[in-house]
């Protein structure tokens, strides 16, 4: 079975809580009305599912505090509980295993961020509107979800909100449509996404389209800024349309119909992902493109994380330290320092850190240190140079594209490299992914 087909249905480690496994959804439909003034979100989620391999007499979505209208299965009424982030549904006729079925759960409230380790997660109300920023357990704060990497689905959002806002969702935008002060915006993202990668942007923006440049420039770009920060974001921005041909070209076709930067009215810690969206604050648009390798990495996120998606979250590596390595790869191709520079510098800043972090599975706690950027780029990088380049890129296109969409853990990824190698590279994987010494910096040859 290969990687894209494979289940991956075993419940996440770092987050048990989170998804169930019972199931899986292949359509959210979310209809959802909301008022940035008071904060009040209702609205309506239809989800279209298979059970698993037994007949399914009860089942869980994830969903915060919210109050719950209805909750219909099939299309009649089901029994449910809802605590603890958890909305338990007994339906009144139980889908036979592997049978389709759908739920549907009407609700309302005032969304707020679940708390994690890393402070809160999820719907963020603005000073002037509203984004989601979900990485790696927020969704449930603000539709009920199967809030598990693996399950991926198709979306289909409608938002409606006062007519002044603009409402960004990952996906196409379908239609919009003004009603008496109020407009309902709806958007399609057809290819396969995981709950943490749904994202919506509410705000007063004016957009900024990015110019493709070069032969066969096909995907389109656009940002959404505010009106005062045009004029930094379209410098800061400007180089994007050239990265999306440098990645393109190492790392093979754009996996989406379009590509939208949201710049948030609001100031960020750091810039947020989605799928076929990346976020950033105001603090990241200075005019001088002192953000650019940022701007770099989330659009790397597309491929690394969005298409190829990790089966859990001890494979978070597979998603950060090739967007770490997709930064130094601009560089390098763009007049900066070159891949092995910014390699060396990695190494030098870890050999003073404690050396306590596994890259393959670096634990909870540990799964958004910095070590892990630098080591998983690291880490690539030394692929880069015991592969040699030829071998090394056609490594890494085939992999985007032999998992295009799909769901994949680490390894799946060792499995894959072996085949490029033309000396066993086992030793260098092992050190590099499941030990926590650093090893000698990689040198090519």
């Amino acid at each position: 079975m290969s990687p894209k087909q494979a289940p991956h249905l075993g419940v996440d480690p770092y987050f048990p809580s989170h998804g169930d496994n019972r199931y899986r959804v292949h359509r959210y439909e979310l209809a959802l009305d909301y008022k940035p003034g008071p904060n009040r979100l209702a609205g309506s989620a239809r989800l279209s599912a298979v059970a698993g391999g037994e007949p399914l007499r009860e089942f869980a979505l994830d969903l915060a505090d919210f109050r719950i209208g209805r909750v219909l299965v099939d299309g009649r009424a089901a029994h449910y509980t809802h605590r603890a982030g958890k909305l338990r549904i007994r339906p009144a006729k139980a889908p036979a295993a592997g049978a389709a079925f759908t739920a549907e759960v009407h609700y309302s409230g005032n969304p707020k961020p679940v708390r994690s380790p890393w402070g809160g997660l999820g719907w963020e109300e603005l000073t002037d509107g509203a984004l989601v920023a979900s990485q790696p357990v927020g969704a449930p704060s603000w539709y009920p979800c199967n809030d598990r990497p693996a399950d991926k689905a198709s979306y289909q959002i409608s938002i409606t909100t006062p007519s002044p806002y603009t409402v960004l969702v990952g996906g196409r935008l379908l239609t919009r449509t003004p009603r008496g002060g109020s407009t309902t915006w709806v958007y399609e993202q057809s290819a396969p996404t995981s709950s943490y990668l749904v994202s919506v942007s509410i705000g007063r923006y004016v957009p900024l389209r990015l110019a493709a440049q070069g032969p066969g420039a096909t995907v389109p770009q656009q940002a959404h800024v505010p009106a005062r920060l045009a004029p930094q974001a379209a410098y800061d921005l400007g180089r994007q349309p050239e990265m999306m041909r440098l990645f393109e070209e190492l790392f093979g076709p754009y996996p989406f119909g379009s590509y939208t930067v949201v710049v948030a009215d609001e100031e960020l810690d750091v810039p947020v992902e989605a799928q076929g969206v990346a976020t950033f604050g105001t603090n990241h648009m200075d005019g001088r493109r002192g953000s650019e390798r940022l701007v770099a990495h989330e659009l790397a996120h597309q491929w690394f994380g969005n298409s190829v998606t990790i089966a859990d979250w001890r494979h978070i590596w597979l998603n950060e330290g090739f967007a770490k390595y997709a930064e130094w790869l601009w560089s390098e191709r763009s007049g900066g320092r070159p891949a092995a520079a910014h390699a060396a510098v990695a190494h030098a800043l870890l050999s003073r850190l404690p050396q306590d972090l596994r890259l393959a599975d670096p634990g909870m706690r540990l799964m958004f240190d910095d070590r892990l950027y630098e080591r998983g780029g690291l880490a690539v990088h030394a692929l880069r140079c015991a592969l040699g380049d030829e071998s090394f890129f056609r490594m890494v296109k085939d992999w985007v594209g032999l998992n295009r969409y799909g769901v994949v853990g680490t390894a799946d990824f060792t499995a894959h490299v072996r085949r490029y190698a033309a000396r066993p590279v086992d030793g260098l994987l092992e050190a590099w992914l499941h030990e926590t010494a650093l090893p000698m910096l990689p040198v090519a040859g």
